[in-house]
């Protein structure tokens, strides 16, 4: 009964390559964490973030590869382990055989741990993966940070399937802040980071200046530095940083995110283009 629950949902995609049905069932998998955590008490400490949580709840749409998650308070004794535990004799009772390498030091605030599964792909009625070559194991990334910066807002959102349950999930405005402090501070370009403020501008969704702050503060090119954060500081930053980028490379980072159907809208990326969404965040 579970795999047909998981069959069912993968055939609600439609996909129509192979890449989109491995995006599908990566997806799937995520889902089914994110309601295995909640009967844990894991969501009295945590928050959800970053692209996978845009896409589930708020309906970004582009595929996502990892789960992340801020503590509402920091704490440099958060144990990952049981709470993965936990999730992977959940995903067992929808055919999964993962395997759970937690990968977190106890001296580094993030906590990583990879979840990996090469079973499902082997139980499910596949229409695209398998015509090319063999199934590839399924990886998550699942990282939490237990020092977050300060100021950010969350909210309860549901999930239905595989069935219901609350996830506790930063706020847009709180989503936009860490996707401010991405744009700025990476230390490389990231094209989902750019197809991500296309979506939140489009929204009209105003930024978390005080999580924006702590963050600058706590990381980046910014550390350690007492600067005024608000509109026009990000406008003047992030123009710099529109005007400096190679924009057909960049669409290049993103395109295997989107659905082949959405992809012409990546031809139109250009320092034009950003510049005008720019003018949104007034």
């Amino acid at each position: 009964m579970s795999i047909k629950i998981i069959q069912e949902r993968l055939n609600s995609y439609n996909c129509k390559s192979e890449l989109e049905e491995e995006h599908a069932i990566r997806e799937i998998t995520q889902e089914v964490a994110l309601a295995a955590l909640s009967r844990t008490d894991f969501f009295k400490y945590g928050i959800f973030q970053g692209g996978t949580c845009l896409r589930i709840f708020y309906g970004l749409n582009r595929f996502s590869e990892d789960l992340d998650f801020i503590l509402r308070e920091p704490n440099s004794n958060f144990k990952l382990q049981p709470h993965l535990q936990s999730l992977a004799k959940e995903l067992e009772t929808y055919g999964y055989k993962v395997d759970i390498i937690d990968r977190s030091e106890a001296n580094i605030a993030v906590r990583k741990a990879f979840i990996k599964d090469d079973s499902i792909g082997k139980v499910l009625q596949l229409n695209h993966i398998g015509k090319k070559g063999p199934f590839r194991k399924i990886r998550i990334k699942f990282e939490i940070d237990t020092n977050p910066p300060s100021g950010s807002q969350s909210e309860i959102k549901y999930l239905d399937f595989p069935f219901v349950s609350s996830v506790t999930v930063q706020d847009k405005p709180s989503l936009f802040a860490g996707k401010t402090h991405a744009l700025l501070c990476r230390e490389y370009i990231k094209g989902r980071d750019w197809y991500d403020f296309l979506w939140y501008t489009s929204q009209e969704i105003k930024i978390n200046y005080k999580f924006l702050a702590s963050a600058l503060k706590q990381q980046g090119k910014w550390k350690g530095q007492d600067i005024n954060i608000n509109l026009d500081w990000c406008m003047v930053e992030l123009e710099k940083t529109i005007k400096s980028i190679d924009w057909k490379k960049t669409t290049d980072d993103v395109r295997r995110f989107v659905r082949v159907t959405d992809q012409p809208s990546l031809n139109l990326w250009s320092k034009e283009l950003f510049l005008s969404q720019l003018k949104k965040l007034r």
